[in-house]
């Protein structure tokens, strides 16, 4: 979606009617999910350089085909905006999880916990069957870590991430989806919440690759 207010406006368009009209609605849902690995930079790099997870994403997909059927669910105003638009993504629930961290000690550390992105923007710079985007966000981390070198640490921090995804559309329904996101967190000892003395010897940069199975169908609501 272009960082642009119109596309913003035409959202609030399209969901405040529908909310006012209880209508059933048909969207095009897209669930991915499919294998992650994290690196913390730092210590935990040095003791262990790949930790292991989910990555997880569900988004109400409204593409061309989608806004030039319900085109009369546009206010007049906005419609030309819909139509320069190839689709408009809208995550249900920031309560969703973004990632999850399941990494066994099979060494010496091992963590879990979860990402989750209470704010996104994507940039697209091709459509498909090929999507190449661009993306931003705020994310907020929590990731429980035990081992056998470092300091057990309860890692709680609030960041920003920027990112780059591929999304190839091998059917009407399901895609393939590879990317590398880099989150930069306030930084945090090990061992306690609080900052580190040098930069280096606390956790403040997570590197993720992601590989993702999306499956897109259709979903029938009452707004």
């Amino acid at each position: 979606m272009p960082l642009r207010p119109a596309p913003l406006l035409l959202l609030c368009a399209l969901l405040v009617p529908a909310a006012a009209s209880a209508q059933r609605v048909t969207v095009p849902v897209d669930v991915g999910v499919g294998p992650a690995a994290f690196a913390f930079f730092g210590p935990v790099f040095d003791d262990q350089p790949i930790h292991t997870g989910l990555k997880l994403s569900v988004e109400a997909v409204l593409d061309k085909e989608w806004l030039k059927k319900n085109q009369r669910r546009v206010p007049q105003r906005y419609r030309k905006y819909a139509k320069s638009l190839d689709e408009v993504r809208i995550s249900p629930s920031i309560l969703i999880p973004d990632a999850l961290i399941i990494s066994p000690k099979l060494r010496n550390t091992g963590m879990y916990g979860a990402t989750w992105k209470p704010l996104s923007l994507g940039v697209p710079l091709t459509s498909s069957p090929a999507r190449l985007s661009l993306g931003a966000g705020l994310l907020l981390t929590y990731v429980y870590m035990h081992s056998d070198t470092l300091p057990n640490t309860h890692f709680l921090r609030p960041g920003a991430e920027v990112g780059i995804d591929l999304e190839l559309q091998l059917s009407k329904s399901f895609l393939l989806g590879v990317g590398w996101e880099s989150a930069f967190y306030v930084p945090q000892e090990l061992g306690g919440l609080g900052l580190p003395e040098r930069l280096r010897d606390g956790i403040f940069h997570v590197g993720q690759a992601y590989l993702q199975l999306h499956f897109r169908f259709p979903y029938t609501v009452r707004l």
